[in-house]
């Protein structure tokens, strides 16, 4: 696997490139619930969320491994604003690697939270 873009100061995150992005890292991403719930309501918000925005039931530093495992994933594009670190859902990227994938997750993720009455 190709290494992700390298971080060209301190205060730039790497990412990994459209072509490095694979379904099996995507997958295992979203395959942790409150990955899934980060995605979705950067979904529902359609614009960059703020790492603060999100009142996830995990320390800090959950958080802070929950972002990085999407962000190297490819999932999420992360970059800073001043000292906020700011996240964007990559997709334009997801939706080209694997056309319906996120929609579909997505689709169902809402269905079993209406099932399960959980947010």
């Amino acid at each position: 696997m190709t290494a992700a873009v390298p971080a060209a100061s301190s205060r730039d995150l790497p990412h990994p490139a459209h072509e490095e992005i694979r379904l099996e890292g995507v997958l295992h991403a979203l395959a942790d619930p409150m990955r899934l719930r980060i995605v979705r309501e950067l979904a529902a918000d359609g614009d960059e969320l703020s790492c603060s925005h999100f009142d996830l039931p995990v320390t800090k530093s959950t958080t802070t491994h929950h972002f990085r495992v999407l962000r190297e994933s490819g999932v999420i594009r992360q970059t800073y604003r001043g000292t906020a670190k700011m996240n964007a859902l990559r997709r334009d990227d997801l939706d080209d690697l694997f056309p319906g994938l996120l929609d579909a997750l997505l689709a169902a993720a809402a269905r079993q939270s209406a099932r399960l009455g959980s947010g």
